[in-house]
């Protein structure tokens, strides 16, 4: 774990309150059709309101969103994000998306009153997901919000429940019952 990097530094793409899941961040038709592999979701990310966006971003970027962020199905558009090196901080988040997001590696934020109200699109932001330092480089803000917990800090270092269960078998296969 001491290798993953938890701090990234991009540009801020923000978004508002409420965004559902389905229709903004990514097609309904990915999310019905059960599509999960990075290859066939990094296309779609956000592209019903952003044409391009995986395009454009570069890793490090980070998704900045109000309150509700993410609400319905869940998962595929984590997928892409995590795929695409971005990290994403929300004022809130449903508890469902939260855990989807961390189940698929995502480095997230989500409780994070206000954050919203700080940035701006484009802003050079820095954030530390170990520590919830938040700094907004381009308006010159410094932030602190709670950090990943710790309990969920391995499972995103190692990718996701997939990384996770994979390095948990690596080290269990060959322990005695």
């Amino acid at each position: 774990m001491s290798d993953f990097n938890w701090c990234l530094k991009g540009r801020a793409y923000t978004l508002g309150h409420n965004v559902p899941h389905p229709g903004v961040v990514i097609p309904p038709w990915l999310i019905s059709g059960r599509y999960l592999d990075a290859k066939d979701l990094v296309p779609h990310l956000f592209e019903q309101i952003d044409p391009g966006f995986h395009e454009r971003s570069k890793p490090g970027d980070i998704i900045v969103a109000g309150r509700n962020f993410g609400m319905g199905p869940k998962m595929n558009g984590y997928v892409a994000m995590e795929a695409l090196g971005l990290g994403l901080v929300a004022d809130s988040m449903p508890f469902l998306g939260y855990r989807a997001a961390v189940g698929c590696g995502l480095r997230v934020l989500a409780d994070c009153p206000g954050v919203i109200d700080q940035v701006e699109m484009g802003d050079t932001l820095e954030v530390n997901y170990l520590t919830g330092e938040f700094t907004n480089h381009t308006q010159n803000i410094e932030l602190t919000f709670a950090p990943v917990p710790e309990a969920l800090q391995e499972i995103i270092a190692l990718g996701g429940n997939k990384g996770w269960l994979k390095d948990w078998w690596e080290k269990n296969r060959d322990t005695p019952s």
